[in-house]
């Protein structure tokens, strides 16, 4: 699974999780300040699932026809900077939740899914 960490995703959970084995990019490293919809079309290229804590992604894709790999978007209001990197990490190795051709939406009280039309 190759991941993309949208500039707002925190540093701290990218290293964790860049440390951990996985293919991840982090925007704000590498290209600061995009825009989304260049965000998308990278990964789109690059066949990588974004996360985010950024709900424009939803309208990129169910209304503007985007076809990522995935979107993983956070609706938290609180956390540590380490602590997305554990949750994720958690649920990859669990290996019950698919995360591919969905969006997924990641609150303080449930996981929800939607399959991206593709």
């Amino acid at each position: 699974m190759k991941l993309l960490a949208n500039e707002n995703f925190p540093l701290k959970s990218y290293k964790a999780l860049q440390e951990k084995g996985y293919d991840i990019k982090h925007i704000g490293l590498e290209l600061p300040s995009i825009t989304d919809e260049e965000v998308m079309t990278i990964a789109i290229e690059e066949g990588r699932i974004i996360l985010t804590f950024d709900s424009d992604y939803g309208e990129l894709v169910f209304k503007y026809g985007y076809k990522p790999e995935g979107v993983i978007y956070f609706r938290w209001k609180e956390f540590t900077p380490g602590y997305p990197a554990d949750y994720l990490y958690e649920i990859f190795q669990a290996g019950l939740i698919q995360f591919t051709g969905l969006f997924t939406v990641i609150d303080e009280n449930q996981i929800r899914q939607r399959k991206i039309a593709g």
